[in-house]
């Protein structure tokens, strides 16, 4: 018990630095370096998988659009270091310029994310999931998600993204990446791996649901 509670300490004092700090910024920086009309012209090549203006039609792929400022470019960046690997985003950023992230950021930041849905056989998992979304788990000391996220999915720039309106396999898919630790993070990782696979997918829904 003594050692979950220091875990969750350390991940609430984690939370609260990454808050403090995102606030402290300017939350458009990314989107002034960037250049969202040249941003249009380069996210050509990324149109296949994330759709023309970032809402891709295929669960495997996320949604880009409305992403807050900077997630993006960090999360190409990281791509590009080898701090987080995936077979088809390597081979793309490999020719990407700083500037060229920045710009794809500012575009992807502008446009609007499509709305997700559920289906009615699935409202009463999504309400499950919507408690640990709003109150996190005191069973297993996990934070409320949007304690980072915004109580609307939103994200905080540009550290914590935005999470409403994504489809909802590829939000599971983090989530169990988060917990096995497949996909590193300090924030995430402790938070996902005392959640079950039923509760990751019940906040997969509400999530997806999310306006």
């Amino acid at each position: 018990m003594r050692k979950h509670q220091n875990l969750y300490m350390n991940v609430a004092k984690i939370l609260m630095v990454s808050l403090a700090f995102a606030f402290a910024i300017n939350v458009n920086s990314a989107a002034q370096s960037g250049d969202a009309e040249a941003g249009k012209q380069k996210s050509i090549t990324c149109a296949a998988c994330h759709g023309v203006d970032g809402n891709s039609p295929v669960a495997q792929f996320p949604k880009i659009a409305g992403q807050v400022p900077g997630y993006i470019a960090a999360q190409l960046a990281n791509f590009k270091s080898g701090e987080r690997t995936d077979p088809i985003m390597g081979a793309i950023v490999g020719a990407l310029s700083e500037q060229d992230m920045d710009d794809l950021d500012a575009y992807y930041s502008g446009q609007q994310i499509s709305s997700g849905s559920i289906t009615a056989d699935q409202e009463q998992q999504a309400r499950a999931g919507e408690a640990v979304f709003r109150g996190g788990s005191a069973e297993f000391n996990v934070p409320a998600c949007m304690g980072c996220h915004g109580p609307s999915g939103s994200g905080i720039p540009p550290n914590f993204p935005r999470l409403a309106g994504q489809h909802a396999s590829y939000i599971e898919t983090q989530l169990l990446a988060f917990k096995s630790g497949e996909r590193n993070d300090p924030i995430m990782n402790p938070i996902a791996f005392p959640l079950s696979e039923q509760q990751i997918k019940q906040l997969a829904l509400y999530i997806s649901a999310l306006h």
